[in-house]
């Protein structure tokens, strides 16, 4: 009976310790708008060039696990952007994701008519390298559109 009631305790134990372990490995919604702070403070602080090469650098501080800044304009163009550097520059307004909306668009209106927000759509999770459900947290900061997302998991 001992052995039994100490197997389910070590059992319950490692059930509980795996799910932490899961949990710390990908991003929570607080985590990602933190990181949005945490990036609107460095470009007040140290301006857009230094600010945006520290967002782009993918091992750098605005990269955590799945977690990653991006950075638009007010009319949609790319900045700066933490997973994939190919889209820096380009004019990503007309934007889709695979069920077809248009996120980026969302991210201007919502910068325009409230500031700040939360947005849901899908997008490629740098880890798994697969299409997932993702929420993004965006805040405006003048002229730009400063994000980080959260895959929903």
């Amino acid at each position: 009976m001992k052995r039994t009631l100490t197997s389910i305790i070590l059992a319950v134990f490692m059930l509980a310790v795996s799910h932490v372990a899961v949990a710390a490995e990908f991003g929570t919604p607080a985590e990602a708008e933190a990181l949005v702070k945490k990036a609107i403070a460095e470009i007040k602080s140290s301006g857009k060039d230094k600010a945006f090469a520290e967002i782009n650098n993918t091992k750098g501080k605005f990269t955590d696990r799945d977690l990653y800044v991006f950075v638009y304009d007010m009319s949609g163009k790319c900045v700066a952007h933490g997973f994939n550097q190919k889209m820096i520059g380009k004019d990503l307004v007309d934007m889709k994701d695979p069920d077809g909306k248009f996120y980026v668009k969302e991210r201007i209106e919502i910068s325009k008519t409230k500031g700040k927000g939360w947005q849901d759509y899908k997008f490629t999770n740098p880890v798994s390298k697969k299409v997932e459900n993702k929420t993004a947290y965006i805040e405006k900061l003048d002229d730009l559109i400063v994000g980080a997302g959260a895959y929903k998991k």
